[in-house]
């Protein structure tokens, strides 16, 4: 297939490319990629599968030619939560249908599943390790960015330990499934119906991680009154411990703000994809919200504005 000869789609932060294919009046999505292929292909076709087999909406996979680095997928169009949210004045409405797919998602208790490879892939655990490693990502490749050399050392030193400590501050052990990228953009509306995608990196983890990744958006900017809607409306709809929920969710949305500021500043450096450099102050702004009355933040707070300042955080690259 000559990929030049199909209209190339707006990519995500991962290394697919998307193109859609026109067959007469049918259309369908190329889903490209040579790096990390089992992740970008098999592991992000099993979990569409499997949301699939569960009632949810995902798109479901047409062909696969993994030997030559793409499957087909069907087309789901362009329209995106994001892009609805964008134009609509009542949005709770709408997060409250994210809210029904959200529960319905974290009900899924498969472990593994079949891929098209026909391997069974297990869905990992959202380990200790795991979760802190991301957050990390904000010392590793932010720092340099942003820091004098003589302080990032000092820096790394001081936010390490106290990213360990957040970890052992949560309550929650309960182990749901997690899409670990559960944002509006992620959703595409297609017949009245909210589909699922970018779901490859699917782990089973702490119930409120998904809830963090809704409400504190980095890409989609609400209103705080906005953000505590979505919050009540889901713990109205799940038995869960309030307070320990609530300290989760906080901790959680901050460690995952850490890793996408890590994460925008990688793309930049690392695969030259600038575009995710102007969400940073926006993520600095969700942290700041969260640590602000908090005392579970009292360390964090003190060491982020001793070596972040607002002019730092404000800072947007061209």
């Amino acid at each position: 297939m000559k990929l030049n000869n199909l209209k190339k789609l707006s990519g995500d932060a991962s290394f697919r490319s998307f193109y859609r294919k026109k067959n007469h009046s049918q259309t369908s999505i190329i889903v490209f990629c040579k790096k990390q292929k089992k992740s970008n292909l098999v592991i992000y076709e099993a979990i569409n599968n499997l949301l699939i087999k569960e009632n949810l909406l995902a798109p479901k996979m047409i062909d696969n030619n993994y030997n030559k680095n793409y499957i087909e997928i069907e087309d789901l169009g362009d329209n995106s939560i994001y892009k609805i949210l964008k134009k609509k004045k009542n949005k709770l409405k709408i997060y409250l249908n994210i809210i029904k797919t959200l529960k319905l998602m974290q009900k899924i208790n498969f472990k593994s599943i079949k891929t098209f490879k026909r391997k069974k892939y297990i869905i990992p655990r959202y380990t200790k390790n795991k979760l802190l490693n991301e957050a990390k990502l904000f010392l590793e490749w932010y720092l340099p960015k942003v820091l004098k050399k003589k302080k990032i050392k000092k820096a790394k030193n001081q936010i390490n330990n106290i990213l360990d400590n957040l970890y052992k501050q949560l309550k929650l052990n309960k182990q749901v499934f997690v899409h670990r990228d559960f944002h509006v953009s992620n959703m595409i509306y297609h017949q009245k119906k909210i589909y699922l995608i970018d779901g490859q990196d699917a782990v089973y983890g702490n119930i409120a991680y998904d809830l963090a990744s809704l409400v504190d958006d980095v890409r989609y900017k609400s209103s705080k009154n906005l953000k505590e809607k979505i919050y009540s409306e889901f713990i109205k709809l799940k038995v869960v411990n309030k307070k320990n929920f609530k300290n989760d969710f906080e901790i959680l949305s901050v460690l995952r703000n850490l890793k996408i500021i890590g994460i925008f500043t990688r793309l930049s450096v690392r695969d030259k994809k600038d575009k995710y450099l102007k969400l940073i102050p926006y993520a600095w702004n969700l942290i700041e919200l969260r640590i602000k009355d908090n005392d579970n933040f009292k360390e964090l707070k003190l060491v982020l504005n001793n070596f972040f300042s607002k002019k730092i955080r404000r800072l947007k690259w061209e």
